[in-house]
């Protein structure tokens, strides 16, 4: 059996102790040695994904592998927010003490080295005791990791910090005990004498605390979306057994429990209300803010609040079965997705090191051969230490993951999923955004939207009889003509003798008159009068796209009740936002030509036969989809149904709203949780600003390496300068992905412009 076909399951581990992409590259190569393993190891959000064969491997083994090199980790269901989000203050509060300590220490050092009027006679001295606290406890964490690392023969980040700290130091107390630096150095100022490199050792500490500080604290609000979406699922639930009320913790609920959950409660699972009313607030879900009524055969969603009535749901999703597992995991999956470019990253980050000891060693022998013979060893030295301390490829490693969690958490928070980051790059190139109509466009549910009577027939009696017959019926026509009858009238009267007549229409007496409500086969069949205005009214609803209904009694056509499926309220400003990116949009629908077109005029989608396509078979989706992309154009492709999965699948991007099936949400790459159309727009700005974002970070990483080794091996960077720049670079890649959280997703500003 191959590897590939051997691999069942999946874990996730949540990583401790790395300080670069090195050790996370380190780690991926002891997971990835074990048989039977593949592994994918994310230094931004300190995680791990296995792959791996459960006959070869288990979790203890991995755990044990992860141990073994220096690190620690635990399974992702052992992680509660609470535990993420007090590691994360604690390692900051760590740092910050650590820094602030080490600065009180290395400011003096740094004065007394470099201002020749504060030096006094053995000044080295008490550079030497203001110093060592600074180079042994506070660049502990360095020395530690690269300790760790030698015993495995690895290198990192933190080997080549370490290596500079300890060179300098080194040289500096070999210079002081044995090299004569204390013999008038202060005021004679020789040069020929040996230099002392006190500052150097205790500035570069400082600097790259105040690095990792500064790093942890932007990590941790780049990572604020994530612990806040895990945060949100209910800790406990009230459920019903035996009649009575007992508090559970949540994560034991059962399908077909009674969940009691009573104002400003969290819901604790995905289900449906059996019992009571109330007001749902669902924005932390679906990022839209207006509450929702329910009552007895809604459905409602897990970590959704009860703002105001008792309610009792019954659970028909639970656990990783739930709305919000799902869409957890599905944040999880994109945060530890890798871009090609991030691959090309890790691939030089893992041979990085080595070659900037190679390339400072080189350094040295340079200047040693082909420097000033004045001062050549202190040259030497020098340049040698501002190689090691000036590179960095931890921003390398961080330069797509703080991106694609920064970016993908502003999703989650908006209401839209992304699956990964090669979803992003498909986003970027969209030019064409193909719509299902029913349930994507519209709202899926007929409704009245017209009431045409006879001369001398009030709108009122329409309706009472209409609604009062059609209440009897399941047909979704019936239905929509019921509910407008009752919303307006309050009640309706009882129905006797009721027939329905397949493909024709209903039949009953209401209030002692025998009513009749169908199209005009129905009324042939029944002898029924319909006169020429009331069939000019039919063909007209009809002409428009609409279905209509004759309603008769008295033996004559009284009126003409007008249904159609509504435009969402926001679908025609999401049209208008798309075509303000410059993209085209396209009406895909089963419906005919005449609907079609009168859903596209009212939303602002053209209507020639390009951008409408009328009378398609759900199998046939997938081949106009395959067609637009044969002839060029980068697809998306929006839909809600399991008719629509097969061309989500097809489309570059496939977006799904989440008021769909879950076969179209599996299906898609995106997932609009609230069904919101505005938001596609916003899911393409995002994910192209994402993309733009990860491009720069990548490059200043590059181009950061490509300039700073170069004229630190030259002589023009002091390794104290060095430090104060390998220090900025990781901060600014993590800083510049946290604009993302602020970035203006409004199609309307000039955003828009920014990120096309």
């Amino acid at each position: 059996m191959s590897t590939e076909e051997s691999i069942v399951n999946q874990l996730d581990l949540s990583i401790s102790g790395m300080s670069c992409n090195a050790c996370a590259m380190s780690i991926e190569k002891g997971l990835n040695g074990i048989p039977g393993v593949e592994a994918t190891v994310n230094f931004a959000t300190e995680s791990a994904r296995i792959a791996f064969d459960s006959t070869t491997a288990d979790v203890a083994t991995f755990i044990s592998t992860i141990e073994g090199l220096g690190y620690s980790a635990r399974t992702l269901e052992e992680t509660t927010p609470d535990m993420l989000d007090a590691e994360v203050r604690e390692r900051v509060a760590m740092l910050k003490t650590r820094l602030i300590a080490t600065a009180a220490l290395a400011i003096p050092v740094v004065v007394v080295s470099m201002v020749m009027s504060f030096q006094f006679t053995n000044w080295q001295w008490y550079a030497l005791a203001l110093s060592f606290p600074v180079v042994t406890w506070g660049a502990w964490p360095f020395h530690r990791a690269a300790l760790m690392n030698a015993q495995h023969r690895n290198t990192t980040m933190d080997t080549l910090i370490s290596l500079g700290i300890v060179a300098a130091t080194g040289w500096s107390v070999w210079a002081l005990l044995w090299g004569g630096a204390t013999d008038n150095h202060h005021m004679s100022g020789m040069s020929s004498l040996p230099h002392v490199y006190f500052e150097v050792a205790v500035s570069v500490t400082v600097f790259l605390l105040a690095g990792r500080y500064f790093e942890a604290r932007a990590k941790r609000r780049a990572g604020d979306a994530l612990r806040a979406l895990l945060a949100l699922g209910a800790r406990n639930a009230t459920v019903l057994r035996d009649g009575e009320e007992v508090v559970i913790e949540a994560a034991l609920i059962r399908v077909g429990d009674l969940i009691v959950v009573r104002p400003g409660e969290i819901i604790a699972a995905d289900g449906i209300v059996q019992e009571g009313e109330s007001t749902i607030d669902a924005s932390m879900l679906t990022g839209e803010s207006v509450p929702v009524d329910v009552a007895k055969g809604s459905k409602v969603t897990g970590i959704t609040v009860n703002l105001s009535g008792r309610l009792i749901v019954k659970a028909r999703r639970v656990g990783a079965d739930s709305t919000f597992a799902q869409m957890t995991k599905l944040v999880r999956d994109a945060q530890s997705t890798k871009a090609p470019v991030q691959r090309l990253a890790d691939r030089v980050s893992s041979v990085f090191v080595p070659t900037v000891i190679a390339i400072s060693l080189l350094t040295f022998a340079g200047w040693y051969l082909f420097g000033d013979n004045v001062d050549r060893v202190a040259d030497s030295f020098t340049a040698a230490v501002a190689v090691l301390i000036i590179a960095c490829p931890c921003a390398l490693g961080l330069a797509t993951p703080t991106a694609l969690m920064v970016g993908s958490g502003r999703a989650a928070q908006m209401g839209i999923v992304i699956k990964g980051v090669d979803v992003l790059q498909s986003t970027r190139r969209i030019d064409t955004v193909v719509f299902d109509k029913t349930g994507t466009i519209t709202t899926g549910v007929m409704q009245l939207v017209d009431v045409i009577c006879a001369s001398g027939v009030t709108r009122s009696e329409i309706l009472g009889y209409a609604g009062a017959l059609e209440h009897a019926s399941e047909h979704p026509v019936a239905k929509a003509i019921a509910l407008a009858a009752r919303t307006e009238l309050g009640s309706l009267s009882a129905v006797g003798h009721f027939e329905s007549i397949a493909g024709m229409g209903t039949v009953g007496v209401v209030d002692g008159k025998r009513v009749m409500v169908g199209g005009e086969p129905l009324f042939e069949k029944q002898l029924t009068i319909v006169s020429k205005e009331m069939k000019e009214a039919l063909h007209s609803a009809r002409n428009s796209g609409n279905t209509a209904v004759l309603v008769a009694y008295d033996g004559t056509a009284k009126g003409v009740c007008v249904i159609a499926d509504q435009p969402k309220q926001h679908s025609a400003e999401a049209i208008s936002d798309l075509r303000n990116l410059g993209l085209r949009s396209v009406l895909l629908t089963g419906d005919n030509r005449a609907t079609a077109v009168a859903v596209a005029e009212q939303v602002g989608i053209d209507t020639d036969e390009q951008h409408v396509i009328a009378g398609v078979l759900p199998a046939e989706k997938v081949r106009i989809v395959a067609d637009l992309q044969q002839r060029g154009y980068a697809v998306a492709m929006v839909g809600d149904g399991v008719n629509d999965a097969a061309a989500l699948a097809q489309a570059d991007v496939g977006i799904a709203m989440g008021t769909g099936t879950d076969v179209a949400m599996n299906a898609s790459d995106l997932t609009i949780v609230s069904g919101d159309l505005r938001l596609v727009s916003d899911a393409i700005l995002l994910s192209r600003a994402t993309l733009r974002t990860i491009s720069a970070n990548v490059f200043w990483a590059f181009a950061y390496n490509a300039a700073a080794i170069p004229l630190a091996a030259l002589g023009y960077m002091n390794p104290m300068w060095a430090g104060l720049a390998m220090a900025f670079s990781s901060v600014f890649v993590v800083s510049n992905s946290l604009r993302l959280r602020t970035a203006k997703l409004t199609p309307h500003t000039a955003f828009v412009h920014a990120t096309r």
